[in-house]
């Protein structure tokens, strides 16, 4: 075999780095060592996988095509690593249970707390990393194979991956307690309300927008905020009105400081989804945490 996983290790951090300095410094090598190791790879290969634009190197079509086969290649390793106890104690009868989980904040911050909990109840020895970000950087982290797989809370753009449905989620609309809104707002009203609503790339911020905009046609006000968090604390400042997931209003309507509107509306919901790449071995712990079928992440 010409190339080595190190080789590509190096066209991986500099594709994801764009320089081979920045590169190094994440794989602890000198800039000369990644660089060669660079060219070897590209020594062997029919075309150059970067173009060279100053001291930046961009991906061009060859490298594009190479980076996701480059990737599953190393996660196929680091997981043949772990299965093989490479770096264990050799005197454990088992590799403890490594899972890393993306999730978009409300999933992350409400659903999932009480399912990794259950597992290690049962795993003692078991690794859960679970990564927090928005829909958007999720889906990018199981792009990169850097997580088993993600939960996102609106639709997957991107090609190439696998989507399924995993569970619905309850919307409520919802303000300060004191909010003078009366017992049943009219849709002019909440169309004219100031409306505390996540950033774009949010899966919380797209299904608002399903939700909402057929019935209300367009948010009079509105103030961007970066969390489902901090959109809680600003409605029960009394600062809007929000449509967030029951699951992550429930504890400030029951201290009394939030209340769920009565509105017109009709009950609103969303689709929860889970994201893997096809190149990612998903261990079938991860299927029983989330309520699922063993086979449901099956390569196809």
């Amino acid at each position: 075999m010409h190339l080595t996983l190190r080789q590509w290790q190096v066209f991986v951090a500099v594709a994801n780095a764009r320089t081979t300095a920045a590169a190094g410094t994440q794989l602890a090598l000198s800039q000369s060592a990644t660089s060669a190791a660079l060219n070897e790879l590209e020594a062997h290969l029919p075309a150059p996988l970067f173009d060279r634009i100053g001291r930046r190197l961009v991906l061009n079509a060859h490298g594009r095509a190479l980076l996701d086969p480059a990737r599953a290649l190393l996660v196929a390793a680091a997981d043949l690593e772990t299965v093989a106890g490479v770096g264990q104690d050799r005197t454990l009868d088992q590799v403890p249970l490594q899972l890393r989980i993306g999730a978009s904040s409300t999933i992350g911050n409400y659903l999932l707390p009480t399912r990794v909990a259950a597992l290690l109840a049962d795993n003692p020895l078991a690794q859960v990393d679970l990564r927090i970000g928005n829909s958007a950087d999720v889906v990018a982290a199981v792009q990169r194979l850097e997580v088993d797989l993600g939960l996102i809370e609106g639709p997957c753009h991107e090609s190439g991956l696998q989507v399924l449905p995993w569970q619905r989620d309850a919307l409520v609309i919802v303000a300060a307690a004191d909010a003078p809104l009366g017992p049943m707002p009219d849709l002019a009203t909440l169309a004219n309300a100031r409306w505390l609503l996540r950033e774009p790339g949010s899966g919380t911020r797209e299904a608002v927008e399903q939700a909402l905009l057929p019935h209300l046609h367009h948010f009079g006000r509105s103030m961007r905020l970066g969390s489902t968090e901090a959109i809680k604390q600003a409605a029960a400042a009394g600062l809007g009105v929000a449509c967030l997931s029951g699951h992550a209003v429930a504890d400030l309507v029951a201290l009394g400081t939030l209340r769920i509107l009565d509105t017109p509306l009709p009950p609103l919901s969303r689709q929860l989804w889970v994201v893997r790449h096809p190149g990612k071995q998903v261990p079938p712990a991860l299927a029983t945490l989330l309520g699922l079928p063993p086979d449901a992440f099956a390569r196809g």
